[in-house]
């Protein structure tokens, strides 16, 4: 095993990775070497695992500490400082500094990073979003920005909050959006460091939150400064398994899950032809869906296990409240139950929706017409017109609403 690992390392070192002291890198038996590319860094202390690992020219292993690789594909000059990473993708230019914990269905694109001790999880992070240092920021979706100067970004000591007191998950946080975030040009998001949101929100662009601020709703419209003014601590009784509100809970899951589609789409319409034709562009953009794919799961699943909270919900709550308890939330409670194998066999359905055939082959029709040779991808999209954005958002969120409407037929009283 020990002259095994020692072969490969040589091997790679031979085909010009960078390995400046190959004895204390472990690289899998499973790995395969043709998938790390000339011009690699591999810095000591770095273990790099997995069948789908794949590594492009430029990525820097480990700079700053060790790094845990497995299952990741990488794209140029992506600059992983060290931590744990796992069956995750990072496309060109891309990044985290030490003590990283990303994991499981996150995408960071094309200048996206973060600073150190940064944790993530089923996190997208469209071009050029920036998060400071000992942040927790998983289960969210976050654009916004025009370039590295403007750009979305999350401030040091931030956390979502994904998980309830129910023990549920199903909170999942959309920070911009699909449709006007995959064309680098709205106004960028900004949260305040030592700040929160409780999820599931959604965010619309342009929103600030001052340092501190704890976000515990949504923020519908664009260009507001939310701030908090640390209002006295309340308490009332607390019943677990109670939920009081689902309404909003279901509305922001669905939303979110509908964005992953268009993304989907978005890869397989139109990203999917500025990766190149190798082995390792191909492997990209195959572990880009693979992600998204991963995400829309966890997430049905995330729903399904909220929607089976519902008897004992509607149980403990009727208890409690007797005749005084809302007729309206506790049928809304039964029908997500009632309805949740028709519900999620929906979502699976439309994973692959590709939206308005019309609509999507006109806007390819106009990129085609003004994509250049050797332009790469925010080059290309960064100097889309205006007609031609809104072409794009239009075809984008005619799939987020055909998803959403699909989903709503199943469960009206949520509309």
């Amino acid at each position: 095993m020990d002259n095994g690992r020692i072969t490969k390392t040589r091997l790679l070192i031979d085909k010009g990775v960078l390995i400046p002291f190959p004895e204390d890198v472990r690289i899998g038996d499973e790995v395969d070497p043709g998938m790390i590319a000339p011009g690699v860094v591999i810095h000591p202390g770095c273990r790099i695992t997995g069948k789908t690992t794949s590594i492009q020219a430029g990525t820097v292993l480990g700079a700053q500490g060790p790094v845990t690789l497995a299952d990741c594909q990488t794209g140029r000059d992506v600059e992983l400082g060290g931590g744990f990473f796992s069956r995750s993708v990072f496309l060109d230019r891309s990044g985290m500094a030490a003590d990283a914990h990303v994991r499981d269905a996150c995408i960071l694109e094309e200048e996206a990073a973060g600073a150190h001790s940064v944790k993530l999880g089923r996190t997208v992070l469209l071009p050029f979003v920036t998060l400071g240092s000992h942040i927790d920021f998983c289960d969210c979706l976050m654009a916004g920005g025009t370039d590295s100067k403007n750009h979305s970004e999350v401030g040091s000591s931030f956390v979502h909050f994904n998980l309830t007191p129910n023990r549920d998950r199903a909170a999942p946080s959309l920070l911009g959006d699909v449709p006007r975030g995959v064309m680098p040009g709205e106004r960028p998001i900004f949260l305040g460091g030592q700040g929160g949101l409780v999820g599931p929100a959604i965010i619309e662009y342009g929103t600030v939150t001052s340092a501190g601020t704890i976000v515990r709703g949504d923020i519908n419209e664009p260009g507001k400064l939310v701030f908090d003014n640390h209002p006295r601590p309340a308490m009332r009784d607390f019943r677990l398994g109670i939920y009081w509100e689902i309404t909003r809970r279901v509305r922001n899951n669905l939303r979110f899950m509908a964005n992953l589609v268009a993304l989907r789409a978005w890869y397989v319409f139109v990203r999917s032809v500025f990766f190149g034709p190798g082995a390792m562009e191909q492997a990209l953009l195959r572990g880009v869906l693979e992600k998204i794919d991963m995400s829309l799961d966890e997430r049905i699943g995330y729903l399904g296990e909220l929607a089976g909270n519902m008897p004992e919900s509607v149980r403990e709550y009727q208890h409690l409240m007797g005749k005084a308890a809302r007729r309206t939330l506790i049928a809304q409670e039964r029908e997500l139950f009632e309805k949740w194998g028709r519900m999620s066999g929906m979502i699976r359905s439309l994973k692959s929706c590709a939206g308005d055939e019309q609509e999507r082959d006109a806007f390819l029709s106009r990129l085609a017409s003004i994509r250049e040779a050797g332009r790469d991808y925010i080059e290309t999209v960064s100097g889309l017109d205006a007609e031609i954005r809104q072409s794009g958002t239009r075809w984008l969120q005619g799939i987020v609403k055909l998803v959403e409407d699909s989903v709503y037929a199943t469960i009206p009283s949520f509309r």
